[in-house]
C-alpha cells in the first residue's frame, strides 16, 4: 500500500514512525515532513493546502490511502476534494469531511451540537461585532475568571482567560471590533470557567463504531507551574493516573458515545481521529473543546503506547468495519518531553545546529521543528517546537526521568524544556 501522510510536525512523525513498522506498507510519502519524518519514508515538498498538488503527486505515485495530520485541510475541506473527483475516489481518506471538521474549525458549532446532544460542557454565549454591547453586558453577569474563545481557528492562540472584567471587555472588543484573530474571532465564545484537571481522549471512529486510544495530558504553558504564554504544547505524560476505569466509563457513556450517536443523527460522516479535549471537574468529565485529528504533542505520547497495527486500524476506519479490529496497547507509561527554541512562543531564530541525538539512551526521538541541511550534512531547528524526547517506563516518574536525561543530551544554541511536567497528577 502507498500511503500519504500530509503534515510536518512532532505529531506526524509519531505516525508516520508507526506506519513505517506496518507490513502492509509498501512505500510512505510525508508532505512537508521534517528531518525526523525522512527516516520513515520520503519526504515530499507539497503545500498542505494545495490540493491540486496533493490530487496531482495521489495519482501519479498511485497513491491508495490519505492520511492527514493537522486541521486546516480538513476544515478547509481535503477530504470533500478526494469524494467528489472521480479518479480520487478510490483512495482513502483518514480525517474527517469539512461539515464534521467544523467540530474543531468553529467553537460555537461545536458547543451547539454539546447543547443539542446533551454532552457535559461549560455554559456559554456566543457574539458577534454587531452583538458586542450584549456581550460587555453578558460579562458584567458572570463571575470571574472570563473566558473567551475565537470561533474559528487560531493556530492555538485563540483563548484568552482573563482575571479582572476591564481585562475581559477590552480582550472582546480587540477580538470582535479590531479582529484580533481576524476572520477566527468574528464571532467569540464567552464560556463559564471550569475548575479542574484538563486531559485528552482520542478515539479513532469509521463514524459508526469507534477504538478508544490512550489517554493523555499535554502542558501548554511555556514556563514551570504552568505560567507564561500558551504554547502549541511542552509535552504530554500517557496515560493520566486518575483517568481510571469509572471515570473512563463515563466518559465513553456521557461523552464518546453521545457525540458518535450525534453526528450519525445530524447524517454527518465521520472517518478519522476524535480529540476529546477534557476537563475532570470533582470527578466528573467535561467537554472543553473537540479537535478533528491527533493531539501534538500527545501523539508523541499516545502513538507509541499503540502496540497494533497502525494502518489496519487505518483500513477499518476506511472500510467501516473498525468494529472488527483490535487494538492492543502498552501498559507502560510513556512520557514526551518537548524541546523549544529560546524565544517561543515569541520570535525565535532558526537554523541552530542540533547535537547528540545519535547519543540518545533509551527513547523515541519524535521531531516537530527541525530541517536536515544537505550542504552540511546537520540537522537544524526550523521552528518553535524542536524535538520531543519519549521514554517508557512503569512509572510516570520513571519515564520523565529518562526523558530528562535524554533532554540534557541532545543540545542545541537556546534551547529550554520544562523540567516540571506531571507535577499536578503526583
Amino acid at each position: 500500500m502507498n500511503i500519504l501522510l500530509l503534515g510536518s510536525g512532532g505529531r506526524e512523525h509519531a505516525i508516520a514512525w508507526k506506519i513505517a513498522q506496518s507490513k502492509k506498507l509498501s512505500n510512505l510519502y510525508i508532505a512537508p515532513g521534517n528531518a525526523g519524518t525522512a527516516k520513515c519514508g520520503k519526504n515530499i515538498d507539497l503545500s498542505i493546502s494545495d490540493f491540486e498538488q496533493i490530487k496531482d503527486f495521489v495519482l501519479e505515485n498511485k497513491i491508495t490511502m490519505l492520511i492527514v495530520g493537522p486541521e486546516v485541510p480538513l476544515v478547509e475541506g481535503i477530504h470533500d476534494y478526494f469524494l467528489q473527483d472521480n479518479s480520487l475516489k478510490r483512495v482513502s481518506v483518514i480525517g474527517p469531511q469539512k461539515e464534521a471538521a467544523k467540530l474543531e474549525g468553529s467553537k460555537n458549532f461545536a458547543k451547539e451540537f454539546m447543547k443539542k446532544f446533551n454532552i457535559p460542557t461549560a455554559s456559554y454565549k456566543t457574539f458577534d461585532k454587531n452583538s458586542l454591547n450584549q456581550g460587555l453586558k453578558f460579562l458584567e453577569s458572570i463571575n470571574p475568571p472570563y473566558v473567551l474563545k475565537a470561533d474559528g481557528l487560531a493556530a492555538g492562540k485563540g483563548v484568552i482567560i482573563c482575571n479582572k472584567i476591564e481585562e475581559a471587555k477590552f480582550e472582546l472588543t480587540q477580538m470582535l471590533k479590531d479582529s484580533k484573530f481576524g476572520k477566527a474571532s468574528e464571532k467569540v465564545v464567552i464560556e463559564e470557567f471550569l475548575d479542574g484537571i484538563e486531559l485528552s481522549v482520542f478515539v479513532l471512529t469509521d463514524g459508526k463504531s469507534y477504538k478508544i486510544l490512550p489517554s493523555a495530558k499535554d502542558y501548554k504553558r511555556i514556563g514551570e507551574g504552568d505560567t507564561g504564554l500558551n504554547t502549541g504544547g511542552m509535552g504530554s505524560i500517557s496515560p493520566v493516573p486518575f483517568a481510571e476505569e469509572d471515570f473512563m466509563r463515563k466518559i465513553e457513556e456521557r461523552i464518546i458515545k453521545p457525540t458518535i450517536d450525534g453526528l450519525n443523527s445530524e447524517n454527518i460522516s465521520y472517518k478519522g481521529f476524535i480529540f476529546f479535549g477534557l476537563i475532570n471537574v470533582k470527578n466528573e468529565p467535561f467537554v472543553i473543546e473537540y479537535n478533528v485529528r491527533m493531539g501534538d504533542p500527545e501523539a508523541e505520547s499516545v502513538i507509541p503506547r499503540i502496540k497494533s497495527d497502525i494502518v489496519d486500524l487505518f483500513e477499518g476506519v476506511a472500510n467501516s468495519n473498525i468494529s472488527e479490529k483490535t487494538i492492543e496497547i502498552d501498559p507502560r507509561f510513556a512520557a514526551a518531553v518537548m524541546l523549544v527554541s529560546e524565544g517561543y512562543p515569541g520570535s525565535y531564530q532558526k537554523g541552530k545546529v542540533i547535537s547528540g541525538l545519535e547519543k540518545k539512551i533509551d527513547c523515541l526521538v519524535f521531531h516537530a521543528g527541525t530541517i536536515f541541511d544537505q550542504s552540511d550534512d546537520q540537522t537544524k531547528t526550523n521552528g518553535g517546537r524542536i524535538i520531543a524526547i519519549t521514554s517508557f517506563a512503569d512509572s510516570m516518574p520513571k519515564a520523565l526521568e529518562n526523558s530528562y536525561k535524554n533532554a540534557e543530551i541532545i543540545d542545541f544554541e537556546g534551547k529550554y524544556y520544562r523540567k516540571d511536567l506531571g507535577f499536578d497528577l503526583f
